[in-house]
C-alpha cells in the first residue's frame, strides 16, 4: 500500500507530491504501450480537459471535494480514469492556495474507482494562481463602474476561478517551471491591442494606465517540465479567454489571439521569443530541440466561431507543431442531431471537441488541443466523445451536462530518451 507525502510548496505555490503509480487500463482506445527494453523510447498518453469543476464562490469547490459524492466530480474523475492520460491538463479548476482541491480531487475521486472504472494515482502535481477574479483597480469593460469579474485582470467572481492544474504520473521539475502570469499584454511586439471604434485614436481601448498593468493571460501560460523517463518534455499550458462576451472593440477576441500568439512565440527560437520573461524576470523562450506538448482550452476553432480568423493557425501552422487530428464519431452524431448553427459550420464536426449551444450560435467547436513538437511521434489521437448507444455516453450527456460541455482530448506520443 502506497503512503502519501505531505504536498510541499515550492516559489509561486508550485506543488508537487510523490505516492505510488498504479496501473490501469483505458477504455477510450488503446493506451500508449511501453516500448521493448532498451529501446530508449517512452510512450506516454497526454491529454487536456475542461472538465468545468469551476464554482461560484471561494472554497466552494473543496467543500465539494471533500467528501467522495459530488456527481460531477465522479463522473469527470470516471472520464479521465477510462481515457488513463498519463500526464493532463486540467482547464476549469479552482485555484486555492494550499492546493487543497486538487490533492482532494485525486485521494477522493481519481484514486476510487468510479463507475467500475480502475482507479488511476497521479503522483505529482502542479497547481499556481491564476489572474481570474484579481481586481484590476479600472474600469476594464469601459461601462461606468469599477469592480465585478469583468474588471479583474481574467474574468472571474474571485481569486483562482477557473485555474488550472497538471497532473502527471511522471517526475516533474517544480524548480525548473516558468509561470507568465504577470506578462504584460503591451509588451508583446505588434500586439493586438483593442481599439476603441467611437475614437480616431487607434488600438486605445485601454488607458496608458490600464495598460502599464493589464496582464496578457486571462489565466495564465505556464511551462512545466515534465521528466518522461530521462528526457523532458515541457507541458505548455494555458486557457486563453473566450472570444466573445465583448463589443465591437473586439477585446476579448483580440487577448484571445494573443494568448495563443505567445506560445506560437515561446517555441520559436530566436529574435520571436526575445520579449518573453516569466514571473522571475527571466527573458527568452523554448531552445532549439527542446521538446514539447501545447495543453489547453484554447477557445478557437480554425474555421468557425468568433475567434479571430489567423487564432489558432497560428498553432496549426507553426513549423515545430503538429496537428493529431483527433476526432470522435460522438461529435458527428451530435453535429448531426442537435442542428442549429452546426449546420452552418465549414468545418469537420469529428474534430469538435466542445458541446455549445446551438440556437443561435455558436455551435459545437473544436477548442481544445493536444499539440506536440514535431520530434515527438504521434502514435494515436482521439476525443472521448462516445455516441449515444455507447453506454458511456452518459458520462458526457447532453445539456445540463453531468460533466462538462468540453470534452477530453488525448494524443498518445512516443518520447526519444
Amino acid at each position: 500500500m502506497s503512503t502519501r507525502r505531505r504536498r510541499t510548496t515550492a516559489a509561486l505555490t508550485a506543488t508537487a507530491t510523490l505516492i505510488g503509480a498504479a496501473a490501469v487500463t483505458s477504455l477510450a482506445g488503446p493506451a500508449a504501450a511501453a516500448p521493448p527494453e532498451g529501446s530508449g523510447t517512452t510512450d506516454v498518453r497526454v491529454a487536456t480537459y475542461n472538465l468545468s469543476l469551476n464554482r461560484n464562490a471561494a472554497g466552494q469547490l473543496i467543500d465539494d471535494l471533500s467528501t467522495p459524492t459530488n456527481d460531477q466530480a465522479q463522473t469527470v474523475a470516471e472520464i479521465i480514469q477510462r481515457t488513463n492520460p498519463d500526464i493532463v491538463l486540467l482547464n476549469e479548476f479552482d485555484f486555492d492556495d494550499e492546493g487543497l482541491a486538487v490533492d482532494l480531487f485525486r485521494e477522493n475521486y481519481l484514486e476510487v474507482s468510479q463507475g467500475g472504472a480502475d482507479p488511476v494515482e497521479y503522483p505529482y502535481a502542479f497547481v499556481a494562481p491564476s489572474n481570474t477574479g484579481i481586481p484590476s483597480g479600472f474600469d476594464l469593460n469601459n461601462n461606468g463602474t469599477i469592480g465585478g469579474g469583468d474588471d479583474a485582470f481574467g474574468f472571474g467572481l474571485f481569486p483562482g476561478q477557473y485555474g488550472m492544474a497538471v497532473l502527471s504520473k511522471y517526475p516533474i521539475d517544480t524548480d525548473a517551471v516558468r509561470t507568465f502570469q504577470h506578462f504584460l499584454w503591451k509588451d508583446m511586439p505588434g500586439a493586438l491591442l483593442p481599439d476603441d471604434p467611437n475614437t480616431a485614436a487607434p488600438a486605445d481601448w485601454y488607458s496608458p494606465a490600464e495598460l502599464d498593468v493589464f496582464r496578457l493571460s486571462s489565466k495564465s501560460h505556464w511551462d512545466v517540465p515534465v521528466d518522461v523517463d530521462g528526457r523532458t518534455v515541457h507541458v505548455l499550458a494555458s486557457h486563453p479567454t473566450p472570444p466573445t462576451f465583448d463589443g465591437a472593440e473586439d477585446r476579448n477576441g483580440t487577448r484571445n489571439h494573443d494568448e495563443i500568439r505567445f506560445w506560437a512565440d515561446y517555441v520559436t527560437p530566436g529574435a520571436a521569443s526575445r520579449y518573453i520573461y516569466d514571473d522571475e524576470r527571466v527573458h527568452g523562450g523554448l531552445k532549439p530541440g527542446e521538446s514539447f506538448v501545447i495543453l489547453g482550452d484554447q477557445n478557437a476553432d480554425p474555421l468557425d466561431g468568433d475567434s479571430t480568423e489567423d487564432a489558432i493557425l497560428q498553432f496549426l501552422d507553426h513549423p515545430r507543431l503538429t496537428d493529431p487530428l483527433p476526432t470522435s464519431e460522438g461529435a458527428v452524431e451530435a453535429s448531426e442531431i442537435q442542428g442549429g448553427a452546426n449546420l452552418t459550420h465549414e468545418g469537420d464536426p469529428a474534430y469538435d471537441t466542445a458541446d455549445f449551444n446551438d440556437n443561435p450560435a455558436p455551435g459545437n467547436l473544436r477548442a481544445d488541443y493536444v499539440l506536440p513538437s514535431r520530434d515527438l511521434r504521434v502514435l494515436d489521437a482521439g476525443v472521448f466523445w462516445p455516441v449515444s448507444s455507447d453506454p458511456l455516453s452518459a458520462l458526457t450527456g447532453n445539456f445540463p451536462f453531468p460533466s462538462s460541455d468540453h470534452r477530453l482530448v488525448w494524443v498518445d506520443l512516443r518520447v526519444h530518451g
